[in-house]
């Protein structure tokens, strides 16, 4: 136990499994919870002002980038907490001042560059399918169909299984970390762990084309199982069961155009 908890601080001894004493990880989540509900409030605030359209909608690359950082911020952050809470909590403890803030910028900057080069790939592939859908909009059918089986066999296969796995065992990830060189350590933590998130949860965003990329209630569905993913104790289980679900609606969406809202060729509600 020493060993694992010497590069974060060794000033309060935990009991075994546990990262942060009760009041701090306390105070963590609420910081967590607070930043993950401003994200929600600005994803929501432009969906509802955007509606739910094909493609890109319009937006020019930096506006999407920014929105889809905001998204992966609303999505994403209550299942990374428990790894990049700790990390910041051993970075307050061993620096002080502007020593501290660059070195958790440096770590924020890591997790952001791997969502970033995610939300590259997806303006592009939105602007891909918005356009096939533009001139036919028959291919949407076969584009959702596509999608969600993409998303079902990823998480039904090995790979999904290795990040998942790397995902749920936080004081793995932080033994790892704790032996990179200090030379750029916290942008180097900061990408690994995001390249892991990006590898256990980019099929999830590949529904979000047929479902719409500013779908608040996929969103929500989406962010929830991929919280029980990795916190829950039957995650590995439910992302098989999520696996399997994909494929059913893969057979069902050339046939069902509700389960297309992101692809109709004209502005949907929402």
């Amino acid at each position: 136990m020493r060993t694992v908890q010497q590069p974060i601080s060794n000033d309060h001894p935990l009991r075994p499994g546990v990262l942060l004493p009760a009041r701090e990880l306390a105070v963590a989540w609420a910081l967590v919870v607070v930043i993950a509900a401003l994200a929600w409030l600005l994803t929501v605030g432009q969906a509802l002002d955007m509606g739910i359209e094909p493609g890109t909608m319009g937006m020019a690359l930096p506006l999407f980038l920014v929105l889809w950082l905001a998204m992966m911020a609303a999505m994403m952050l209550p299942s990374v907490a428990p790894v990049a809470v700790t990390w910041a909590r051993g970075i307050a403890r061993q620096s002080g001042g502007a020593t501290r803030a660059l070195r958790t910028a440096e770590f924020l900057a890591g997790y952001l560059v791997a969502w970033t080069a995610v939300g590259l790939l997806a303006y592009g592939a939105l602007a891909l399918t918005g356009d096939l859908v533009d001139r036919n909009p028959d291919a949407g059918k076969w584009i959702g169909a596509a999608a969600f089986a993409l998303a079902g066999l990823y998480q039904l296969g090995p790979l999904k299984n290795i990040c998942l796995r790397h995902c749920r065992s936080p004081m793995a990830q932080l033994m790892h970390y704790a032996a990179y060189r200090p030379r750029m350590r916290d942008l180097r933590v900061g990408l690994h762990h995001g390249a892991y998130c990006v590898g256990c949860c980019w099929a999830l965003m590949v529904v979000l084309i047929p479902l719409g990329v500013m779908n608040i209630a996929a969103m929500a569905g989406l962010a929830a199982l991929i919280f029980l993913e990795k916190l829950w104790y039957r995650g590995p289980q439910l992302a098989r069961v999520a696996g399997v679900a994909f494929l059913v609606l893969a057979v069902l969406a050339p046939f069902q155009d509700w389960l297309l809202p992101g692809l109709q060729p004209s502005m949907s509600p929402m």
